[in-house]
Parts: C-alpha cells; sequence; structure tokens
C-alpha cells in the first residue's frame, strides 16, 4: 500500500522542501516566530514513525519515484506521475477500461466494434501487445519495451495464483518495466478500484467505482438472503456451437449463476475455463432445467425449433435467453468486472418482483458508471432483445 497516498506524500514533500529553501535563505533566525524577539512555537516531536515517512517522502520526491506495495505483498519502484499504462492480460485490460482508460497505450487484445464504439475509435490504432500469465502467454515481450510509448507501469488484475509473485518479479525483470498486481474478484470490486485510485492517483475516480461496485453486490446479497435455496430458480448456463457445453456450479466461471440460482450442472470433473465442460443432450435432459442462459454464438437462434431439443422444461416453456455481450459477456468469459452487470441483469430476469427496478434503469446505469457511456433507447432494445424474453 502507498504510505501515505500520492497525493498527501507529493504534498507533504514539497511542503517541507519549501520551508527547508526558505529557512536556508532567511537564515536560521529567519525560521524563528515573526515577533523576532521570542522562540518559535513549540511543535510536538515528530514519532519515529513519522519522521521516517518524511524522510522517505522527501527523498522520492526528490528522485521523481515512489514505492507501492501491491496485492501479492511485492513492493514496487514507480514513477511518481503515472500517465502511460498497459494492461498484463484481458480481464485486466477490462478493468483499465472502466478506470483509467486515457492512461493506456497499449492493449492485450485489439477492440471489437461494438468495444470501440464505446470506449472511443482510437483504440483502433493502439498497438496490441498480447497478454501474459493467462491460459494464453503471448506478450510481446519486445515490443512491450521499445513500444514509442512505452508504459511507465504494467498492471495485472484477478486472483493471486499459486507463483505469481515469482512470475511478475521475472517479466519485470525482463521488460525493466514495473510490473503491479491488484486483486479483482466478485466479492470485491470494490477493493481493487481503490487501490487502482492510489497506484494511479485517481482516488476520486477509484471511490466512484468502489462505492457502485460494493453497492452493487451488497444489495445482490440481501436480495438473494430473502429467497431461500429451495425456491432458487433451476437454471443452466450453455455455450457452444451446439449449446453442449455448460458451466458448472463451483467453477470459477459460475460465480454470478451460482450466487443467484440453483445451477443444475454438477459435474464430477468441474472446468474452470472458460468454455466451461462438455456434456450430453441425454445430461441435459436428465437435469431438465426450469430456465437456460446461451451464451452468444451458441444456438439461442435455433433451439426452440430444433426437435433433439423437445421435452426439457426451459425449451418448451420458452423460458430461454441469450446472455448480452457488449461490451463483454455479462457473466463471465473472461470473469472480471463485466460481471457486476450480470449480477445485476441475471437476478432480475429470474425475481423480478423482488427488485425495484429494472434491467433497463440498472443497464443504462452501468454503462453510465462504469464506461461514462450513455446507451440510447434504441442500443438499450437492441441489447436487452433476448436476455429479457420473447415477443
Amino acid at each position: 500500500m502507498l504510505k501515505p497516498t500520492r497525493n498527501k506524500r507529493r504534498i507533504a514533500a514539497l511542503a517541507g522542501a519549501l520551508a527547508l529553501s526558505t529557512c536556508l535563505a532567511l537564515g536560521l533566525a529567519g525560521c524563528a516566530n515573526s515577533e523576532g524577539n521570542g522562540a518559535a512555537e513549540p511543535t510536538a516531536p515528530a514519532t519515529e514513525q513519522e519522521a521516517n515517512a518524511d524522510a522517505q517522502a522527501a527523498t522520492e520526491a526528490e528522485s521523481g519515484a515512489i514505492t507501492f506495495t501491491d496485492d501479492l505483498g511485492r513492493t514496487v519502484e514507480l514513477p511518481a506521475q503515472i500517465d502511460k499504462i498497459c494492461p498484463s492480460g484481458f480481464t485486466a485490460q477490462q478493468v483499465l477500461l472502466t478506470m483509467a482508460p486515457d492512461k493506456m497505450v497499449g492493449l492485450a487484445q485489439e477492440l471489437n466494434d461494438d468495444q470501440l464504439k464505446i470506449f472511443g475509435e482510437k483504440f483502433a490504432d493502439y498497438p496490441v501487445f498480447g497478454a501474459v500469465l493467462g491460459a494464453k502467454d503471448d506478450l510481446n515481450r519486445e515490443a512491450v519495451a521499445v513500444a514509442a510509448a512505452a508504459p511507465q507501469v504494467i498492471i495485472d488484475t484477478g486472483e493471486a495464483k499459486k507463483g505469481a509473485k515469482e512470475d511478475l518479479d521475472a517479466l519485470q525483470e525482463q521488460l525493466g518495466i514495473p510490473v503491479i498486481f491488484i486483486e479483482a474478484k466478485l466479492s470485491d470490486y470494490g477493493a481493487a478500484y481503490e487501490r487502482l485510485g492510489e497506484l494511479l492517483g485517481m482516488e476520486e475516480r477509484g471511490s466512484e467505482l468502489s462505492t457502485y461496485c460494493t453497492d452493487v453486490y451488497n444489495m445482490t446479497v440481501t436480495t438473494m438472503e430473502n429467497i431461500p435455496e429451495n425456491e432458487r430458480v433451476r437454471m443452466a448456463y450453455l455455450l457452444g456451437d451446439n449449446g453442449l457445453n455448460a458451466i458448472a456450479k463451483t467453477s470459477f466461471q459460475a460465480a454470478v449463476v451460482d450466487m443467484v440460482a440453483d445451477n443444475v450442472v454438477v459435474v464430477d470433473d468441474v472446468s474452470g475455463k472458460g468454455n466451461g465442460n462438455e456434456i450430453s443432450l441425454e445430461q441435459i435432459a436428465l437435469w431438465n432445467p426450469d430456465l437456460i442462459v446461451f451464451q452468444t454464438g451458441s444456438i439461442y437462434d435455433t433451439v426452440g425449433n430444433d426437435p433433439a431439443w423437445k421435452g426439457i422444461a426451459a425449451i418448451d416453456s420458452g423460458n430461454y435467453y441469450q446472455v448480452p455481450n457488449v461490451p463483454y459477456c455479462w457473466l463471465n468469459n473472461p470473469p472480471t468486472v463485466n460481471q457486476l452487470m450480470g449480477l445485476q441483469w441475471l437476478p432480475r430476469l429470474l425475481y423480478p418482483d423482488a427488485f425495484d427496478d429494472s434491467i433497463e434503469d440498472v443497464t443504462r446505469t452501468y454503462f453510465h458508471t462504469m464506461y461514462h457511456y450513455d446507451l440510447t433507447d434504441a442500443e438499450l432494445a437492441d441489447l436487452l432483445k433476448d436476455a429479457t424474453g420473447k415477443a
């Protein structure tokens, strides 16, 4: 953590430096009281901790650097002013696009047309460096290091995994660029934004997003506490070209579904991958979910007319939907701050009477708060056309 925060440290150091230079210019006598005939007002002696902090602040102000302890316990030296950042991978990219898009100088993955419309066409020309430490390590280390707008820091977010500390230390050594890890998880995205605010000198934006994320999570928790387990909707979240991949209960990808529904997809060997577990249609029929959510790109458009799916309660009753995928999938893939929208959409779909607001209301607020983007009525209708029922 920063001790004290970036802005306070900078102010303290500058004030100290100014006072010192004034004393030197006027002589020691000039630092006495303005009457000139009495001792200066006594001040409380600084504690050892305060003295050390002041000394460190002065040193850092002079050197133009600060230290930051990340969520892996790594202490990293950083520039005092950070204006150029880069994500370590896909999840970090989503987080940074909500927090500090104007500070980004590169991407882990290029943006599609829907994403460019929300985040800005300028990102179409940004260098794409690839990702590191994820399922696919394709980071172009040479390109990052020699880029014309080389980042001052690379930011990694997500869950702390075994060996991550050593991996990030090695990456930092390879690149000669500071690498910081910020833990970001569904139960406390608020903390992640507070930390990013400290890191980037954007405390106000960090606090805004932290409050929003915390409020969303807490409201969902409170609502679900009033819906007994045996009254929760039995559902399945299916994906893949033929709808025969499923996000299993207890998997990392199923966090939102498990929190608000009775996930019928119970398997012995749970996959944590974005494509879930391969299953059979016979198994789906045995589970016989009352509601199904299909991921974009699956068989939502055709499943209602497919005789093979007849007899499955959710399909026969028309109680199936498609999770929105703009700017990212609302439930997972990858699971990061996009889950905050899923955490509002899915329970309102399942239990509309439990909420005072609508899916449309929370969608507008989410896009405005997280992306600074105001959806038009037409955009909102298109976004939710398969996510709130069929006409």
